[in-house]
């Protein structure tokens, strides 16, 4: 059974790299749609409670991903981590979301870029 939900943001065209990995803590029994889309229906820990090593798997995933799937721009991979370490990837998402809810906006302002910059970034990968 997961234990852990985690999900990794990637930004970039030919030399992506990961945000900080976000930690998912849903606070019904179960990540549903209320977890998922309502405000305050899950907590996001960025970056998320992962050793070293965890983080660099997770992030090292995401980024593979990214590439295996000839992702630009941007792209979220959401990741199980089971009692036993294992992670699993669940699905890589080419269009997050850039609400007051979405993961986004939170991995980009916990590396350090604000809203504004997060855009600007965007749009120049866009371009290129």
């Amino acid at each position: 059974f997961p234990t852990r939900r985690s999900s990794d943001l990637v930004v970039g065209n030919d030399d992506p790299q990961a945000l900080p990995v976000i930690e998912i803590v849903p606070k019904a029994e179960f990540y549903d749609f209320e977890s998922k889309y309502a405000p305050g229906g899950s907590e996001h820990i960025c970056p998320a409670r992962l050793s070293d090593k965890d983080t660099a798997r997770v992030q090292e995933m995401a980024v593979k991903a990214h590439k295996a799937l000839g992702c630009r721009g941007v792209s979220r991979t959401d990741i199980i981590m089971d009692e036993e370490g294992t992670c699993w990837v669940l699905e890589t998402n080419t269009v997050p979301g850039m609400t007051a809810t979405s993961l986004l906006p939170d991995a980009a302002r916990a590396a350090g870029y604000s809203f504004s910059q997060l855009c600007t970034k965007l749009i120049e990968l866009a371009l290129e």
